[in-house]
């Protein structure tokens, strides 16, 4: 399974990393650069490149931060959240493929499961969030 979904982000021609970082930046976004990085667990290096290939491919616009100048501020192009929504469209599709192959109780049980799960990854994603300074 996780190869079918890290295959869903090279149908957009990106890397499964950069498909990662195109969503936190559309779901969270605008973001700062050195925020981003903490959030994604990335050294500084490899999100900064991994930045400038989505700006190279126009799905981020990277800005001075008006709050610290000297900072970067990421966030999503139209063209960027178009590519995220298609990225989460066969990513769910993957899911869903995969469901099928269950008997189907497995498959109820775990359809009826993925509310609290959502729930559940929208609470950690906000109680992860670095708190900007």
């Amino acid at each position: 399974m996780a190869r079918r979904l890290n295959a869903t982000a090279t149908a957009e021609g990106l890397t499964p990393t950069q498909a990662q970082v195109l969503g936190t930046v559309t779901s969270l976004g605008p973001i700062p650069l050195a925020e981003l990085t903490e959030f994604e667990g990335l050294n500084p290096t490899m999100t900064s490149r991994v930045v400038s290939k989505l700006d190279e491919l126009g799905l981020v616009t990277r800005q001075a931060d008006p709050a610290d100048l000297r900072a970067v501020v990421v966030e999503a192009t139209r063209r960027g959240r178009t590519a995220h929504e298609h990225i989460k469209g066969a990513r769910s599709a993957a899911v869903r493929d995969c469901l099928e192959q269950l008997p189907e109780p497995t498959a109820a049980t775990l359809l009826a499961a993925v509310p609290a799960l959502e729930q559940l990854a929208e609470e950690l994603r906000v109680r992860m969030r670095p708190r900007s300074s």
